[in-house]
């Protein structure tokens, strides 16, 4: 197992500003027709359009991804938070200050990131604004003064907390905080609407009007989305959380220490752990109990279709016929008759695919009689007898693919011992084809009473192809922190083309299973790219963060960072302090570094965690 990064090339851009800004519009289109020897004629047409740019609310689509993530617990003390936009223009579609710059300065983002922590948090609510003679809902919060003060950047500051990225995909807009989580603290970001909200000032920048009010008097802001995590030890950040995975890493089988009750200690039961097998309650048909083997569909090797040689044939009409004896241990093993019965009963729980398939079954005897029977159509019978579609109705089809992919399949008959997915762990494993044919043939019994039906069911290949599936098994907390975690298989342990996926699915809050078509030698973890994030190191005195620099250029160059920067018990940074002070480190004109500059500084790529085998 490594742990790399992941590369991205990206461009960084200071704004992007709307051709048009937010307003009502008018058109007028005039044509001055000159024919000869006749009167000139004139043609004219009105058009009006609006270009919307609301200051009071944001369209839950146009967020792309915040980081950190909803709901994620990890060491996010060291990076501010952001979200990224997918209208690459909004946060410049209005301005922080009344009035907006001139024509070639700056402009002044209208939306920025507070972080509040602990009992900090504001209670939104929802209340009715006016804006140009409209009524409209919007979500307020109202922070004391004296708290907001230390909160918001001012206005030198917001526009480097914005900017554009530009990469393979579409231009997106990305808005910075400017305060630390704490640790051990639980977080809550609000995106607010600062629209107008900074006045011109004499003899200096315009300012934020915090009215008049006592130090601890409400200040009303509009709330346009907000998010929630936790920033807890290093040890639950993403790359740790997965490289703890492969401390505890061995094949899909109870461990070596695991009582065998009533087993013995056999080389042969030996065996059946070895391949993944438990030991499980098993009662007869006459009553009586006793204990017998199981292995559900995953297995701790790769397991093709027609590897091992059949003891059986499908289709069967009972789930004992697939009951296997081992007189060397006087057990049974159920697996195969469980899969098959397990897969009738889910069938029959399907009311539209159990009354489809039976209907499909009674026009496929209808043509097999036809077929079989001599021919109606004769001198006697001059009209033509319209034909049987004997096909199997695509839904069917696709209810069995589904099943095939073991889609609705309880997790318990696929981990039946919870000591073979112990907590932070991952297990790669092989899918047992003959398992899985068990279970679609057990569905695809419905309909079939007699020796007839399962003829003509055997004449009828099953719908699912079976190929070879391998993949993995994932219990841990990454699962439920990073909900945008990517997942890639290869065949090769180095290079090659990602596998196609089979199924990716959360079986439960932190339980994820992965499958791919072919053999997983090599499984890599990331992040999405939204997920790059912007980060400060701590300093050498307490209190303090730095930032080790990038050369400017493509190259290396020499090791470049920022002075000590002091940050304070509430952790906001003195952004246009440490923009100057990587503008002077760099050697480029402070007035020169703009919010794109900074974000290449800043931002940190997200982690890659790849875990190489010779193969489940």
């Amino acid at each position: 197992m490594i742990t790399t990064t992941e590369p991205q090339r990206l461009a960084f851009v200071d704004h992007l500003v709307p051709s048009l800004p937010g307003d009502e519009y008018t058109v007028t289109v005039t044509q001055t027709v000159l024919p000869p020897d006749e009167p000139v004629q004139q043609f004219t047409t009105v058009r009006r359009f609006t270009v919307a740019a609301d200051p009071h609310t944001l369209a839950p689509e146009l967020v792309q991804a915040v980081f950190p993530p909803e709901g994620s617990l990890g060491d996010h003390s060291d990076s501010l938070p952001h979200i990224v936009l997918s209208r690459p223009t909004l946060p410049w579609e209005h301005s922080a200050t009344d009035p907006p710059p001139a024509e070639g300065v700056t402009p002044v983002p209208w939306l920025a990131l507070l972080l509040f922590a602990g009992d900090e948090q504001p209670a939104p609510q929802v209340v009715t604004v006016t804006d140009d003679g409209k009524e409209e809902r919007a979500t307020v919060i109202d922070v004391p003064r004296a708290l907001l003060e230390t909160l918001l950047p001012n206005a030198v500051d917001l526009p480097l907390l914005a900017h554009v990225r530009r990469g393979e995909g579409a231009d997106t807009a990305l808005v910075i905080g400017n305060r630390l989580p704490p640790s051990g603290r639980a977080s809550t970001v609000h995106l607010v609407s600062l629209a107008g909200r900074y006045k011109a000032v004499e003899d200096g920048a315009p300012a934020f009007d915090f009215g008049s009010g006592a130090p601890d008097a409400p200040v009303r802001l509009v709330s346009l989305t907000s998010w929630r995590f936790a920033s807890v030890d290093v040890g639950r950040s993403f790359a740790p959380l997965v490289r703890r995975l492969s401390r505890g890493w061995s094949p899909f089988r109870l461990p070596e220490s695991a009582p065998v009750t009533d087993v013995g200690a056999s080389t042969l039961a030996k065996t059946f752990l070895a391949r993944g097998y438990v030991p499980v309650r098993h009662t007869l048909r006459g009553g009586g109990r006793t204990v017998a083997w199981y292995r559900g569909p995953f297995a701790s090797g790769p397991v093709a279709a027609d590897e091992t040689p059949a003891l059986w044939s499908t289709p069967v009409q009972a789930a004992d016929q697939l009951l296997r004896y081992h007189s060397g241990l006087g057990m049974f093993d159920v697996s195969l008759a469980s899969a098959w019965q397990l897969g009738r009963l889910l069938a029959l729980q399907s009311k539209d695919f159990s009354t489809t398939l039976y209907e499909w079954k009674r026009r496929r005897d209808q043509a097999h009689k036809r077929a079989g029977a001599p021919s109606a159509a004769g001198a006697d019978h001059p009209l033509e007898i319209a034909g049987i579609d004997d096909t199997l109705p695509g839904g069917a089809v696709d209810w069995l693919t589904g099943l095939a992919e073991l889609r609705g399949v309880p997790f318990a008959y696929l981990v039946p011992d919870e000591r073979l997915l112990p907590v932070e762990t991952i297990r790669f494993l092989g899918i047992d084809q003959q398992w899985v044919r068990c279970l679609v043939d057990g569905a695809y019994s419905v309909g079939r009473v007699g020796t007839v039906d399962a003829e003509l069911d055997a004449s009828h290949a099953l719908p699912p192809a079976l190929p070879t599936v391998t993949g993995a098994l994932i219990r841990s907390d990454v699962v439920s922190g990073y909900p945008d975690l990517e997942i890639a298989g290869f065949a090769e342990r180095f290079g090659g083309e990602a596998l196609p996926v089979l199924r990716r699915e959360a079986l439960s809050r932190n339980v994820l299973l992965c499958l791919f078509t072919g053999t997983v030698r090599r499984l890599e973890l990331r992040r999405r790219a939204e997920s790059l994030h912007f980060g400060l190191e701590n300093g050498a005195v307490d209190g303090t963060v730095t930032k080790n620099l990038r050369p400017l250029g493509d190259g290396d160059g020499p090791e470049l960072f920022v002075p000590d920067l002091a940050v304070g018990d509430e952790r906001v940074i003195d952004v246009r302090a440490l923009a100057d002070a990587m503008a002077t480190a760099l050697g480029v004109d402070q007035d020169a570094f703009g919010s794109g500059a900074f974000a290449r500084q800043m931002v940190e790529t997200a982690d890659r965690v790849t875990f190489r085998h010779a193969g489940v």
